[in-house]
């Protein structure tokens, strides 16, 4: 079968021809055009004589490829390390991210390839990685018991409850590690998050004992750089007891329920249950002592490499229009980075960050988390 560009080489050779044929020639012309062509008989003596032009292919020039196969093998071992992060996220966070890995010599470039990676944009990274990202491709229980005896002492938080500009307001939950049977006693994992910073601090603890939740909350909250101010939970009767009502009240700090059954009361800390916790530690069932070791092993690297290495995306503004929202997004900054610009923290509590954050290399952490975590599969089998 010819091409189109074949097609029209051959019409313009045969039209040539035909024009000066004989009738008894051209009958045999048409025979071999359409059979070379496929055109029927009526279509193909029209193009002979000329009631049809031929159909001009339009050529164009090809773009010159901007980002070669260099930046794209640089861009997938970074965006690995970066624990597969949205481009939207990973885009402002680059030149960082880049800097960190040369400097631990992570990473190899030269200077070309150095300035595409830090001036790439969101929409590229999806379009050269489109096809890593499908190799690299979890829904679980919820297993929140309400807390009934304290509820009319602990009040639902409304919008109007906290002054979330500045740092130290956290929401909290456990997040079950049970897979897919709640019975029994299993490991579930406190989640800590500041809603001004997105700041993380997490423990595993095994059950949902309220003393247990509680020794460890009051443990990540020694361990946190940010004072804390208040602190929002679900209805669980983890969280809401007579200890951590009489702590609250002791240590002047506001403490808040989200509704029962609403999950977007507590938005902050929900999609930071899949976005951190499920993806290092997925929905398996986790329900021993030695598993309990290694799940904090991995979580206390995690900590180190969620606040200083996973930028975050925040919302700067939302208008309604009808029936369109049109949201604003600022661009994307790692938890450690919003710390530093937060005027109300200590600038010793800067400095002391900033000096570990030096020491920090995202590549070594990342092969660390992962060799824990090969170890937790093996106990598991």
């Amino acid at each position: 079968m010819l091409t189109m560009r074949q097609k029209q080489a051959v019409t313009k050779e045969m039209i040539k021809r035909y024009g000066r044929s004989r009738k008894m020639k051209k009958g045999s012309m048409l025979d071999d055009f359409c059979n070379l062509t496929g055109y029927n008989r009526s279509y193909g003596s029209r193009i002979l004589r000329g009631d049809y032009a031929p159909v001009k292919v339009k050529i164009t020039n090809k773009r010159e490829v901007v980002y070669d196969i260099d930046v794209l093998k640089a861009l997938t071992k970074v965006w690995i390390i970066a624990d597969g992060i949205c481009s939207k996220r990973l885009a402002p966070f680059l030149p960082e991210l880049v800097d960190k890995l040369v400097k631990q010599k992570e990473i190899r470039v030269n200077k070309t390839v150095y300035h595409k990676l830090t001036h790439i944009s969101a929409s590229t990274i999806d379009r050269l990685l489109k096809n890593t990202k499908k190799k690299y491709q979890l829904k679980g229980r919820s297993t929140t018991k309400p807390g009934t005896l304290l509820k009319h002492q602990v009040p639902i938080r409304t919008f109007s409850d906290w002054n979330e500009s500045v740092p130290g307001f956290f929401e909290i939950d456990c997040v079950a590690n049970c897979g897919d049977n709640v019975a029994g006693e299993y490991v579930n994992t406190l989640n800590i998050t500041d809603i001004k910073t997105a700041w993380m601090e997490f423990e595993a603890v095994l059950g949902k004992s309220q003393f247990r939740v509680f020794a460890a909350l009051k443990r990540k909250r020694s361990q946190c750089p940010i004072p804390w101010l208040g602190f929002d939970s679900d209805s669980g009767s983890e969280f809401i007891n007579s200890e951590l009502v009489r702590y609250s009240v002791q240590e002047k700090l506001t403490f808040t329920r989200s509704r029962p059954y609403r999950k977007n009361d507590q938005n902050y800390i929900e999609q930071k249950n899949y976005s951190v916790i499920r993806r290092v530690l997925g929905y398996a069932r986790y329900d021993t002592n030695a598993e309990l070791i290694i799940i904090n092993q991995i979580l206390a690297l995690y900590r180190l490499y969620v606040n200083f290495f996973q930028p975050v995306d925040r919302m700067e503004e939302k208008t309604r229009i009808g029936a369109k929202v049109t949201r604003v997004y600022k661009a994307a900054l790692t938890p450690y980075r919003r710390v530093l610009a937060c005027k109300e923290i200590l600038q010793s509590t800067k400095e002391r960050l900033t000096m570990l954050y030096d020491k920090l290399n995202p590549a070594d952490l990342k092969r660390r988390i992962e060799l824990l975590r090969i170890k937790l599969d093996k106990i598991k089998k």
